[in-house]
């Protein structure tokens, strides 16, 4: 993780529309920005037809070969007729650029959040998944990573030191926090192994499942990486009866290693932990001091740390 300063002081609105434009459709002029921090998301009117959604890639975060392996994968579950939102392909390339942006354009699919709190649709999720699972399982992930503590815990706690937000008399009890949570993690998954680590959504909650009057599509494959199916799962499971009703679905097209279920809170805490990495390290974006504004705080940073030394007394009881 590092520091961006503001890579989209120059993406004016302007600018997005000619890029539009530039892939060859007509915008009406319309533009409507969707919620998205790492990267910039936007609804483009066009002309005569359905808007378009035009996401504009971080600098820095992802490499062209990186994004081009999240299209792959997004079209290749599209292939299977998994309800996968993928980028559409321009002149036979996904990932076009113009001004210095990276950018990619989408159909716009609307919808509603799921309901966690139906069986029905937490089993049709499951179905889905173990399909999407399926596809993933087909082939690896060469530059995208995995979901491992080097990644969500060591990188991220460094992020967090050298970003000023944390109160310089709580770092090293941080750090020794976070040294100590990557470990025991790395030993709980060591004493699972062999695991299957396979292609994963990465970031499956209910902000990246629309449902309709069909049933649900998934959108955003930005988080996508190599890991154990249960991180698919875990977040889409308010509750033990949520996951029993996804897990349910998920066996009528995949076997599910149950062994994994002990993985949920290492991946839990894992994640929290790589948020306020991932929060420090964006701090000089402006758009994080306005979002995030209680990470600058230092009863925020208490909490997490409070946070952190339960999660690894509980690791440490299981």
């Amino acid at each position: 993780m590092s520091s961006d300063g503001t890579p989209y002081a120059n993406l004016s609105p302007d600018r997005v529309l000619d890029a539009v434009d530039a892939a060859g459709f007509v915008s009406d002029g319309r533009l409507l920005a969707l919620a998205s921090y790492e990267n910039r998301v936007y609804q483009v009117g066009i002309e005569d037809d359905s808007p378009l959604v035009a996401k504009f890639y971080r600098p820095g975060r992802w490499s062209d070969a990186a994004i081009a392996e999240e299209h792959a994968f997004a079209l290749e579950l599209a292939a299977a007729e998994l309800p996968m939102v993928a980028p559409l392909e321009i002149d036979g390339e996904t990932l076009l650029t113009h001004a210095g942006f990276r950018y990619a354009l989408y159909p716009r699919r609307g919808g509603r959040a799921p309901e966690l709190e139906s069986a029905d649709h937490l089993a049709w999720m499951g179905r889905l998944l173990a399909r999407m699972h399926g596809v993933g399982a087909r082939a690896r992930f060469r530059e995208r990573g995995s979901i491992d503590t080097n990644t969500f815990i060591r990188n991220a706690a460094r992020a967090v030191l050298a970003s000023g937000l944390l109160p310089q008399r709580l770092d090293d009890t941080y750090r020794v926090r976070t040294d100590a949570l990557a470990t025991t993690i790395d030993a709980r998954f060591a004493a699972l192994e062999p695991i299957a680590r396979i292609r994963l959504h990465g970031d499956c909650h209910v902000g990246n499942v629309l449902w309709t009057d069909t049933g649900p599509h998934f959108v955003d494959l930005d988080d996508a990486r190599m890991g154990p199916a249960v991180q698919d799962l875990w977040m889409l499971a308010p509750s033990p009866r949520a996951l029993d009703s996804l897990l349910e679905g998920y066996a009528e097209f995949r076997d599910f290693d149950f062994r994994e279920l002990t993985l949920i809170e290492p991946l839990r805490i894992m994640r929290q932990v790589h948020w306020a990495g991932w929060v420090a390290a964006r701090w000089h974006d402006p758009a994080f001091p306005r979002a995030f504004a209680h990470v600058g705080e230092a009863r925020w940073w208490e909490q997490h740390l409070n946070d952190l030394g339960e999660a690894l007394a509980q690791l440490g009881d299981d």
